[in-house]
């Protein structure tokens, strides 16, 4: 079972100590690798082939892409945490690969979102949040600070200032309706990864999630060609 820290509430000290203890007796170690993992179609488009470590992703408000973010480093031993997300739906989220036995939800931090965000990243290498506010540049350089310090990876539902990548999905198309009847199968979805890194986007077809709940690619990635470059 996942984690939960009581709404409304911030962590307090010791219930941090205790859940960094408690990360580290499961995890054995912190990980060294500069880029954590991601599910393969992820992948393709990501500069790296993963989430890099120290870093702050830009996601859209898409609760499967944050679950598939999600999935690939949780299955790899990594802790993860979710702030500000009340509707989370973990059952979803365990459907696409996500290990809860390693996820930490905070779905309601107030008016203290960015503090507690800021503390769960002390301890967890993967936090996703939704802001509740406006954070200020000042407030950004900090806590980029600390993710370069830690080696977590911090990934935010809405734009994000000294982000890595901004990743997102579009062009939604549910599969398995006939013509007035049938069941929803799986949806597709185009992902498309603006990096500071690769000088025009990419982006690839996808099922998220597939008839089993997964994620399911169907394109290769490829660079992203606006309209009025063709012709």
């Amino acid at each position: 079972m996942q984690t939960e820290v009581h709404p409304g509430t911030s962590p307090a000290s010791g219930d941090v100590h205790r859940l960094r203890a408690q990360v580290d007796r499961m995890q054995g170690r912190r990980l060294d690798a500069p880029v954590l993992p991601a599910l393969p179609a992820l992948a393709a488009l990501l500069p790296g082939g993963g989430l890099r470590t120290g870093s702050a992703y830009s996601i859209g408000s898409s609760a499967a892409l944050l679950s598939a973010l999600l999935a690939a480093p949780s299955q790899a031993g990594s802790w993860c945490g979710v702030v500000g997300v009340p509707q989370f739906g973990a059952e979803a989220a365990e459907s696409l690969g996500v290990d809860l036995s390693r996820l930490v939800l905070i779905p309601e931090p107030g008016s203290r979102w960015l503090a507690v965000t800021a503390t769960i990243a002390e301890v967890l290498p993967v936090v996703a949040v939704r802001p509740g506010g406006r954070a200020t540049d000042g407030d950004v350089s900090r806590l980029a600070a600390r993710l370069r310090d830690r080696g977590a990876v911090l990934l935010v539902q809405g734009p994000w200032a000294q982000a890595e990548a901004v990743i997102d999905v579009a062009d939604p198309d549910w599969t398995g309706l006939g013509h007035g009847h049938g069941y929803l199968s799986g949806r597709e979805l185009t992902v498309t990864v603006t990096s500071r890194r690769t000088p025009v986007p990419r982006r690839g077809r996808v099922l998220l999630p597939a008839g089993d709940g997964a994620l399911v690619p169907m394109t290769a990635a490829a660079p992203y060609v606006p309209l009025e470059a063709v012709g």
